[in-house]
């Protein structure tokens, strides 16, 4: 049977977010008078992530952090017994810390950008406001580690989703795509996806 897991913000969120993050690592390489492209993604970014840590409490079932955020214990079992995780709707308590992680690196690199200099062709919106050496640290941040860090995680969680797909034959892309996953029938609760939702 098809089971509704995730809404239609969180997919939008989703493909949004890395529509965005194509255009901002474009305008990155590109530089120049693109780099007010850059921003107006940024701030995209920004929003997107914003909206999506309030979704995180009042969305649809499996999208609340409240259904897939794993203590270390969660994290310990899994790994040691991923087949316990196997017919769990959601994300597995691995691929939640994989989903904060994601969402807080995201989070500081449009924050720091906000404050970045690059001394060339972009100044952040907030940079009046701080002094020139935490402007400097914040900018390295924004193109040194917080990029890096970013893009080491965006290769896992791909190479994550290939993983499921070739050696344990579960399509993670689809669901994110239709929002249905398939499923043994059985007792599970349907995320939320109705007009209130959609809005």
């Amino acid at each position: 049977m098809k089971l509704r897991v995730w809404d239609l913000p969180t997919r939008l969120f989703h493909w949004l977010l890395v529509a965005a993050f194509v255009g901002l690592f474009i305008t990155a390489q590109i530089g120049g008078g693109l780099m007010a492209w850059h921003a107006r993604l940024g701030y995209t970014v920004l929003t997107l992530v914003l909206f999506r840590l309030i979704w995180g409490f009042v969305g649809g079932y499996w999208s609340r952090f409240s259904s897939f955020v794993s203590g270390p214990g969660s994290i310990v079992r899994y790994l040691k017994a991923p087949q316990q995780f196997a017919h769990k709707m959601g994300h597995n308590p691995l691929g939640s810390l994989s989903v904060l992680a994601l969402l807080l690196l995201l989070l500081a690199q449009a924050a720091t950008g906000l404050f970045a200099n690059d001394d060339i062709a972009f100044t952040g919106p907030l940079n009046k406001f701080v002094s020139d050496a935490t402007a400097s640290l914040l900018t390295k941040y924004h193109k040194d580690v917080g990029i890096v860090a970013l893009y080491v995680l965006i290769g896992l969680h791909v190479a994550a989703i290939a993983f499921y797909r070739w050696r344990k034959h579960q399509d993670l892309l689809g669901p994110m795509i239709r929002g249905d996953k398939e499923v043994e029938p059985r007792a599970v609760l349907p995320s939320k996806d109705g007009a209130a939702q959609r809005l």
